[in-house]
Formats: structure tokens, C-alpha cells, sequence
């Protein structure tokens, strides 16, 4: 048998590197600075600025090679790493996840893309019975430190199978982390945070928010990111914007068309509050409360499905404890209809600027 080389700090060289890039190396999120990309870009560079620091660290899923995935979260890594660790795998999500599961355990750090989150269903079972449960059903003797990273999100006619966002399906089913970074910033810190992780972690980018020339661009998708490398931590939320008179609870690309809404109507003297979530699972309910206890109004606005979802979540939340029980609550979501294609339907069913802004009014009775 082979000798393991150990360092005198008692470690082999790959515990070493473990230990060089866990959480408490990394500033938690320090100022943003001035240099400015686009969501997709600060993915990239978290992914591969991990890769550099960890060998254990590697990519896996269809057309995240030589086409960079569909949506840019892993362009130009083949180039940097090669073949072995930026592996394009065939189309079979069962497959591909469950080998990324595999390694987890015997102790890769694998971030894994299902290229929308729609495909959920042909995986399900490697998803739910195995990446989430290996921690609980082995006694917490093996974990898996692996990132399911996908796709979510209507908006470009795409159609019911390639535009849903699912958050709330991923965070009803214990053992998995959800976040769902709606900003450049976020999306690095996030995604650096979760290949820490020692748990499963679901990834869910909005395709709106990625700042790619082919799609919808906003003014959003574009933001200040450090260099360096910084966690966001799992489980807290952010306050987008200071308000007293209403508060909107959201996250991914609502919070945008919700700060949207916020500066139209602080023209008109109403003071809306933005929280933005980025985390379903752990949920930052303090921040819930908090808000809802300041400004006595809330609105949830979420492109998930309304019914038995994060809304209904968020409204019990308020409703069990004491501080924010009397808030007024309204939301503002998917109804529980299929994502149409059709341009005219699917804006009818899609959280809008004009969808929010008619509920922020309502709340205020403005």
C-alpha cells in the first residue's frame, strides 16, 4: 500500500487545501468595490477561482465544455482546467447527478448543472432519495458537499417545461440548501458558499438576471464584484431597500422589477421596503419578521407557484409570531396554471412590474 504524504500540521496535502479554502478563509461580504460584471461572469469566477484552490472541485453536465452552458455559468473553464474537469456528459440527467453524487462521497466537491430546473423530474430520485438523505440515513457519518446548479424562470417564451422556478418544491424536501442569488455580488458570494458546504446545495439562477447580450437586459444584472474571494452566507437575507410604509419579501429577478416598482413610487411618497431572500432554505425568518414588524404591510412577491409554495411559508411565518402578527398580507405570484408560451399569457401569469405595483398601492390604499 501506498504511503499518504502528511504535512507536520498532521494533514495529508489534499486536507490542507480542504482547510485553506473552508468558510472562515474568506471574508464575508466585504464592500463591493467598483469593478463591475455581469451575474454569469461572477459565477464563472467563483466556480473556477475554487478550482484553482481545490483539485477536489470539478464541473459536470451537458454542454458545460466546449458551449459553456447554455447560459454562461461555466464559460471558459474547459479552456482553464480541461476535459477531466469540466466534463460534458450525455443527456441523462439520472446518470450524470447520481455520479456526482458518487463523488461526494468519497470526497470530490462536484458542482453539478441540470440545465433547467424542469428536468427535475427524470432525476428526482437521485435528487431527493440520495443527495439529500446519504447525511441522514448513514447517521451523519457521510456527507455530501456537492452543487446542483440550475436554470429557472419565465419571461422568454420557453414555454411549461423550460420556465418554472420550483424554489419552493426544492426547499419542502429536508436535507437540501436552496439559494437563489438575484445579483452579480450575490451570485459569486453564494456560489462560494455553497462549493464550502458541506451539505448539498441547490443553485437556482434566474435566467433573467445573468446580464447575457441574447436576452432581456436590465440594469440589474450588472453589479460591483471583488476580486477576491467572499462567502454570502446561507441563510441570511438582505435588505435591497429601506422602506417604512409596505414591505415586499422576494427574490431573484422580482427583486429587481420590485426595486423597480420601489423608485417609481417613492416619487409619490410611498416608502417600500425591499427584502431580498437569496436563501429559501435556510430562511432568514428574523428578517421576515423584522421587516413586517417595521412597516405592518407585506407583500410576497415570488415567481413560483402560489399554492403550497414559499408565499404560504412566509404567511405563516407571520402569523406565528408574536412581533409581526398583525401585519397585513398579500402576494404576489405564479398562478397554479402551467407557464403559457404565448408572449400576451405568459406576462399575465408572470410576477410583473405592473402586478406588484397594483398590490403595493392596494396595501396602502393609494
Amino acid at each position: 500500500m501506498t504511503a499518504t504524504a502528511v504535512n507536520p500540521s498532521g494533514q495529508t496535502p489534499a486536507e490542507e487545501q480542504r482547510a485553506a479554502a473552508a468558510p472562515s478563509s474568506f471574508p464575508v461580504e466585504p464592500d463591493p468595490g467598483t469593478r463591475r460584471l455581469n451575474t454569469a461572469k461572477a459565477i464563472q469566477e467563483a466556480i473556477g477561482s475554487q478550482m484553482e484552490q481545490n483539485p477536489e472541485v470539478f464541473v459536470m453536465g451537458e454542454d458545460v465544455g466546449a458551449y459553456g452552458g447554455i447560459f454562461s455559468s461555466t464559460t471558459g473553464l474547459l479552456d482553464r482546467f480541461g476535459a477531466q474537469r469540466v466534463i460534458d456528459t450525455p443527456i441523462s440527467e439520472t446518470a450524470f447527478i447520481g455520479m456526482g453524487i458518487g463523488a461526494a462521497v468519497e470526497g470530490m466537491r462536484p458542482v453539478v448543472e441540470l440545465m433547467f430546473v424542469d428536468f427535475f423530474g427524470v432525476c428526482m430520485d437521485q435528487i431527493y432519495n440520495h443527495m439529500a438523505k446519504i447525511h441522514y440515513e448513514s447517521g451523519g457519518n457521510v456527507r455530501v458537499p456537492m452543487v446542483l446548479m440550475t436554470a429557472t424562470g419565465g419571461g422568454y417564451s420557453d414555454g411549461a417545461q423550460h420556465s418554472q422556478s420550483l424554489w419552493g418544491t426544492f426547499a419542502h424536501l429536508p436535507g437540501m440548501k436552496v439559494v437563489v442569488p438575484s445579483n452579480p455580488y450575490d451570485a459569486k458570494g453564494l456560489m462560494t458558499a455553497a462549493i464550502a458546504s458541506d451539505d448539498p446545495v441547490v443553485y437556482m439562477f434566474h435566467k433573467g438576471v445573468m446580464g447575457l447580450p441574447w436576452m432581456a437586459k436590465n440594469k440589474r444584472s450588472i453589479g460591483a464584484v471583488p476580486e477576491e474571494d467572499y462567502l454570502v452566507p446561507i441563510g441570511k437575507a438582505r435588505v435591497a431597500r429601506a422602506g417604512t410604509d409596505v414591505t415586499i419579501v422576494t427574490l431573484s429577478l422580482s427583486v429587481h422589477h420590485s426595486l423597480d416598482v420601489a423608485e417609481q413610487l417613492a416619487g409619490e411618497g410611498i416608502s417600500v421596503e425591499v427584502l431580498d431572500l437569496r436563501s429559501v432554505v435556510p430562511l432568514d425568518r428574523e428578517a421576515i419578521v423584522a421587516s413586517a414588524a417595521k412597516t405592518g404591510r407585506v407583500i410576497v412577491v415570488d415567481e413560483d407557484y402560489q399554492s403550497f409554495g414559499l408565499s404560504g411559508e412566509i404567511a405563516a411565518t407571520l402569523l406565528e409570531s408574536p412581533d409581526a402578527r398583525g401585519a397585513a398580507f398579500s402576494r404576489v405570484c405564479v398562478p397554479d396554471v402551467p407557464i403559457p408560451y404565448a408572449r400576451e399569457l405568459e406576462y399575465a401569469v408572470l410576477p410583473t412590474h405592473a402586478r406588484i405595483e397594483a398590490a403595493v398601492r392596494a396595501a396602502v390604499g393609494a
